[in-house]
């Protein structure tokens, strides 16, 4: 039977981070960047990456490989490019500003890309994607990952995270468009709300070290196997494996960050991760006149919603349509935690001596 949630306000769910980022010593600026990127999420339904990630980010803290107040600083600039140093601290802030970098250079070039090395978990890759096409510009977001959890095709070892791709558009009248997928079946963190919801895993997400399917969350998530976007290689697993190993060398080799296959496995004698970020920014009017993208966007945006579905009552939907959906619901309603996130939760207020704030429902 499946854990009942409580609905927590988004408001409440800020108050609740920053009473937590503000004992850490976090800065304001930084703080604030987090806590956005970690409620937005939960709001648009990615549970996996927002506030469920609080309790493992503040071990990382105690446990010295993530710093709360890190120099962030651009070591390399150019006009169209740049690279970030996240000085060790959570990803989101170093993120916000690399695609901030991004955004501005494209504005007056027409395109830009910019690096982030030295860097953790920034949470999902489409928010930054997101950046952008509210910005008016095509936005592209990838990250490397701290762990190997991703099995390559005809392999039963672990080599690569879960690297995931975001890209995101502005239509005219349409909300933007925006891809965001893991490289992997699935991410790390749906095992992880499975388990925490108390329901059981798809086969062909995660496998054990023989190969076989796992369907125990709990197991799953102990085995961390998962399988390339494709799942077996009668399925083009190859696929998959191939955008991941793609991920990998914009995130690592061209930032200096570690590449899960080799370097990521000789480094624990180092405390500190160094996760790579990386960001395109595409102004549309350097190869459009104003206006003429955002329209033919919204025409294959229509198009394609207009399309019959195959079964009645289920509409074809454009990739970012799920997650807004989620947002209105859940600004209504609030923000559904189930009893073993809330006791989480709970614990990291504790033992950082602040108050949780998330007793009740809305």
């Amino acid at each position: 039977m499946a854990a009942v949630t409580t609905r927590i306000p988004a408001e409440r769910l800020r108050r609740q981070l920053a009473l937590v980022f503000d004992a850490w010593g976090m800065p304001d600026d930084q703080a604030a960047a987090v806590i956005d990127v970690m409620v937005e999420t939960d709001l648009r339904g990615v549970d996996s990456h927002g506030v469920s990630m609080l309790p493992l980010y503040d071990k990382l803290r105690r446990e010295g490989k993530v710093l709360a107040a890190p120099e962030v600083k651009v070591t390399r600039e150019a006009p169209v490019t740049a690279l970030v140093d996240a000085g060790h601290g959570l990803g989101h802030y170093a993120a916000v500003r690399g695609m901030s970098i991004a955004i501005e250079k494209a504005k007056a070039s027409g395109m830009a890309a910019v690096g982030v090395f030295n860097s953790n978990h920034y949470g999902p890759a489409g928010y930054y994607a997101l950046m952008a096409a509210q910005a008016g510009l095509i936005g592209m977001s990838f990250t490397n990952v701290w762990n190997s959890a991703v099995v390559p095709t005809r392999s039963r070892v672990p080599m690569f995270g879960t690297n995931p791709i975001a890209f995101a558009a502005p239509a005219g009248h349409n909300p933007p468009f925006c891809l965001d997928m893991a490289t992997s079946t699935v991410a790390i963190g749906k095992l992880r709300v499975a388990y925490l919801n108390e329901k059981p895993v798809p086969a062909g997400w995660a496998m054990d070290e023989a190969g076989q399917p796992l369907t125990d969350a709990t197991a799953a998530l102990e085995s961390r196997h998962l399988t390339p976007l494709g799942g077996l290689a009668e399925m083009s697993s190859h696929k998959g494996y191939g955008l991941g190993a793609m991920v990998e060398i914009l995130c690592a080799m061209l930032t200096g960050a570690w590449y899960a296959p080799v370097k990521a496995k000789k480094a624990p004698d180092d405390p500190m991760f160094n996760i790579g970020h990386f960001f395109f920014a595409i102004d549309p009017k350097a190869f459009r006149d104003p206006g003429e993208f955002e329209a033919d966007l919204d025409g294959m945006i229509d198009a394609l919603r207009a399309a019959e579905p195959a079964e009645a009552g289920k509409p074809v939907l454009v990739h970012g349509d799920p997650e807004l959906a989620n947002h209105a619901e859940r600004t209504a309603n609030g923000i559904p935690m189930p009893p073993a996130l809330l006791d989480e939760v709970r614990d990291v207020a504790r033992l950082n001596n602040v108050a949780f704030v998330l007793d009740g429902q809305v």
